[in-house]
């Protein structure tokens, strides 16, 4: 994958993180408590800036009481 589509990827998927979280009412350091991270990791996410691994984005998910699939349901 190209280095730009990967970031826009990131980006996407930091977005629709960020939009799940708000939705339920949830800082940052809320939702990184429940994932068991840090809440500036998943800032960094929502940012993206980071690349979360597979048993992270799982840990959000289950956090955020969604399907893993319906949490990378986005559009780019």
């Amino acid at each position: 994958m190209k280095k730009r589509e990967n970031k826009k990827l990131l980006r996407a998927l930091g977005k629709r993180i960020r939009e799940l979280r708000k939705k339920q009412n949830i800082s940052q350091a809320q939702l990184g408590f429940e994932c068991g991270v840090h809440g500036e990791y998943i800032g960094r996410i929502e940012r993206g800036l980071q690349s979360p691994t597979i048993s992270t984005l799982e840990s959000v998910a289950k956090a955020l009481d969604v399907k893993l699939k319906d949490l990378v349901d986005f559009e780019r």
